[in-house]
């Protein structure tokens, strides 16, 4: 299971990558896409919305079962990864790179302190 350790992670297996100057990029864990199997379709609707912490930017859908994906943490959804809308099994294949799914403008980046690491996220997938 790949789980980058310069990335942040909820329970609900999203991931964020700090961009710096306020910008962060969000997607979904490895350990979620398998979960998930196939992945067919995923829309997100909120490019320009501003959202909690924890509120759905969007839906993901595989063969069996559809998921809300959750914001990490506050902020702007300034954009969305054509690649996943066109492609969405790109998500199974690349999670952390070309199946990302939004980019946000953070309202309140020390949210990202509430964030699981690596080790932890690995304990509660683990569990």
């Amino acid at each position: 299971m790949n789980i980058p350790s310069n990335l942040k992670y909820t329970k609900d297996h999203e991931w964020i990558k700090d961009e710096g100057n306020g910008m962060a990029t969000v997607g979904v864990t490895d350990f979620a896409q398998s979960q998930l199997g196939d992945i067919v379709f995923i829309e997100i609707e909120t490019q320009g919305e501003t959202l909690a912490k924890e509120e759905v930017f969007g839906t993901i859908e595989a063969v069996k079962t559809v998921s809300d994906m959750f914001m990490p943490v506050s902020g702007e959804v300034v954009e969305v990864n054509p690649k996943v809308t066109e492609q969405p099994d790109i998500v199974n294949k690349d999670p952390y790179g070309e199946g990302w799914m939004i980019k946000i403008k953070m309202t309140n980046p020390a949210e990202l302190n509430d964030l699981l690491n690596a080790e932890q996220y690995k304990e509660i997938i683990n569990e």
